[in-house]
């Protein structure tokens, strides 16, 4: 069976998760995004079955008990309980039961049974570049804003320490007034672990308070403080080279991340379906453009894992096609038989890691926040 991701792995560094709340909006956005990640990765696999004229027996999305179901044709087109996944069945996939028709799936050459299973991971990076895409043309480019507003605080820093907070406006430093961000940060960066008296407008209110810099990797005064991020509008041309970009980045940076992992001797920071549909429901509600580009990111993820060579995998079944038409040498059942096997072990290993891992994050108490300093605060 060709299966396709059953979404366990978020290969991405995954953030502290929220509680679901306001229920409806959270389960329409997690049927939503799985629907859409999963029904493309399948119709991929089913598209290039079709214009194989590789028959197909089934058409499933979810796995479990169907719920739904109609067979046009030769396929059983089917919604099942566990919406976690799903698959293609071609006619003719296990090496058992072929009978040498010329419609079956192993009666097709190797190279066509490649294009059959990078089928799926395509569709997956087609719709996150769509979506990454769609997004910047409608939202704009993120860029850092010039004026003095506080768009992140670092942890660990004088800032957050000190009470500052997202939306602050920096009014002076030292009694010397800026007006943008850059005249903001030069004063500040020639203050190395040393006091800086910092002005700073929250609404209506004007705050006053001292914290001392800390020295930064390039030998300058930090305070822990990113800039406002604003997003202005760009182009058809722009966005498409854009939304292409965040496809690679996202791969290359998964890549990189897990290389480091397995480097270090480190345990991955990954997320399970329990993490993924946290994560999901958060960005439901902090806007549709998130939401959207969300679903790209964990679309890339998908499209990744499934290309790793894992048995049972899309990945894992690439191997075995390359490998068929390297050394001339067909695949036999007992060949599939122990692939598959280990296959569903390590999977399965990976799920319950992956379970295990949303589970322990999500029961981690929350890092309290830092106290302020004695006499931050001169109002």
């Amino acid at each position: 069976m060709i299966i396709s991701t059953a979404i366990v792995l978020f290969a991405f560094q995954a953030s502290p998760f929220s509680a679901l709340k306001h229920g409806g909006i959270s389960i329409a956005a997690v049927l939503f995004t799985f629907g859409l990640v999963i029904f493309l990765h399948e119709f991929g696999h089913f598209l290039v079955c079709k214009l194989s004229k590789i028959r197909v027996e089934a058409f499933s999305f979810g796995f479990g008990p169907e719920l739904i179901g109609r067979t046009r044709g030769d396929t059983r087109y089917s919604l099942r309980a566990i919406p976690l996944g799903g698959y293609v069945k071609p006619a003719g996939e296990n090496l058992d039961n072929v009978t040498g028709a010329q419609d079956e799936y192993f009666s097709k050459p190797w190279y066509v049974r490649l294009g059959v299973v990078f089928a799926g991971p395509f569709m997956n990076y087609l719709l996150a570049f769509v979506l990454f895409t769609g997004v910047i043309l409608t939202v704009g480019e993120p860029v850092p804003s010039n004026d003095p507003v506080i768009g992140e605080t670092v942890q660990g820093y004088p800032a957050q320490g000190a009470g500052l907070k997202t939306g602050d406006r920096i009014l002076s430093v030292d009694g010397t007034a800026v007006n943008n961000w850059q005249q903001m940060a030069d004063l500040i960066h020639k203050k190395i672990n040393a006091p800086v008296a910092l002005e700073y407008q929250r609404a209506a209110e004007k705050v006053k308070i001292t914290l001392t810099t800390k020295k930064g990797p390039r030998g300058q005064g930090l305070i822990g403080v990113s800039p406002d991020i604003v997003y202005k509008y760009i182009g058809t041309v722009k966005a498409v080279k854009m939304g292409a970009n965040q496809c690679y980045f996202w791969t290359a940076y998964t890549i990189t991340t897990l290389a480091s992992n397995i480097k270090r001797r480190e345990k991955p920071d990954i997320a399970g379906p329990v993490g993924i549909v946290n994560i999901v429901s958060k960005a439901a509600h902090t806007g549709m453009a998130d939401l959207v580009f969300l679903v790209a990111l964990i679309s890339v993820a998908v499209g990744f894992f499934n290309l790793l060579p894992i048995p049972l995998l899309d990945g894992g079944h690439a191997v075995l096609y390359i490998f068929e038409g390297l050394s001339s040498k067909k695949l036999t059942p007992t060949v599939m038989k122990w692939v598959n096997s280990a296959g569903i072990a390590l999977l399965m290993s990976i799920l319950l890691f992956a379970t295990y891992s949303d589970i322990m994050r999500m029961r981690a108490p929350k890092a309290a926040p830092e106290t302020p300093a004695a006499g931050a605060k001169d109002k």
